[in-house]
């Protein structure tokens, strides 16, 4: 993974490395790589995220077809 630092801003630079880390999924990976994970654990937490997917993507279906009303999407004062 690579980031460039512009202008000497480490913080700045450093924030997106934590950005792209996190969006790729390092972090979780890492944590669940810490400690030992039994087979049946692994297979329920799988089978968790498969649910979790699959609802995701029902509640999108939904939401484009328009019978779900879509979120609302947050303001940002500056």
């Amino acid at each position: 993974m690579q980031v460039l630092v512009r202008d000497n801003n480490v913080d700045q630079a450093l924030r997106v490395l934590k950005k792209k880390m996190q969006r790729e999924g390092l972090f979780r990976e890492m944590k669940a790589r810490s400690a030992y994970e039994k087979p049946s654990e692994k297979r329920a937490r799988e089978k968790g995220e498969a649910v979790r997917r699959q609802r995701k993507l029902a509640r999108k279906k939904l939401q484009r077809e328009g019978l779900l009303p879509a979120p609302k999407k947050a303001v940002r004062a500056r």
